[in-house]
């Protein structure tokens, strides 16, 4: 059975992108504007996965992004890309403020961990950058990891400590981005193996909700050490 994939449009020209390449990688996806749809109309639709797409605004302006990080089932998994990257971290806690710079349509060198969604992939890795907004390190809470980030330690990356959550900063859909398609790959393959773990309990039980998040550990590859730049390492530890 194709894995159903949920993307919130936020009113951008990428947004097609994604699910151009979602289609391509075998996901039947379903799309709505971020004012089309709440977050209990997004659970109702019972997506394998969704995904936040990126977007001209602020977190705050987002529609319905902010309201689905915070309500979505904790088993079902969940891809920020750009704008939905922020709209993640806003969700959990996080501060998001202006950048150094804006970047925007430029290949940049992103280091990683090695986790999740950027198992087996090279570090630095060549992506797109399109953005003037960033994630503020010291305002991270504690569920939220830093998985990449730029040289000179601007976060590029986030992913839940017990959830699959995962949030890009970069745009995995860009032709700037050599691995979109083994990064968006990854999240359909821990999408199916989150969708095994709804199917076996109640959305309420407490029991499934720790066996989701050992299902999304063995679904990931274990980090390979690399250390992160001083001012993120809060986020790691």
């Amino acid at each position: 059975m194709s894995l159903r994939v949920l993307v919130i449009d936020n009113y951008d020209s990428f947004t097609y992108n994604l699910v151009q390449l979602l289609a391509e990688l075998g996901a039947e996806v379903e799309v709505f504007r971020n004012d089309a749809i709440d977050a209990a109309g997004v659970e109702e639709r019972d997506p394998d996965g969704v995904v936040l797409s990126p977007g001209p605004c602020t977190p705050a302006e987002a529609g319905c992004s902010v309201d689905v990080v915070r309500q979505l089932d904790p088993r079902r998994p969940l891809l920020g890309v750009c704008l939905g990257h922020q709209a993640i971290a806003a969700a959990l806690g996080a501060r998001v403020v202006r950048g150094p710079e804006p970047v925007h349509g430029m290949a940049w060198p992103i280091y990683h961990d090695g986790t999740g969604l950027l198992a087996g992939l090279p570090s630095p890795l060549e992506a797109g950058r399109y953005h003037s907004l960033v994630v503020e390190p010291g305002s991270l809470p504690p569920d939220l990891q830093v998985c990449a980030w730029t040289e000179d330690g601007l976060i590029m990356g986030l992913r839940h400590r017990h959830r699959p959550v995962y949030g890009l900063q970069f745009h995995p859909e860009s032709v700037l981005t050599p691995q979109g398609r083994h990064i968006l790959a990854r999240f359909l393959a821990i999408a199916r193996k989150m969708r095994e773990v709804r199917r076996g309990h109640g959305a309420t039980d407490a029991t499934a909700v720790a066996e989701a998040s050992e299902v999304v550990e063995q679904a990931e590859a274990a980090t390979d050490g690399r250390v992160l730049p001083h001012g993120l390492r809060r986020g790691l530890e």
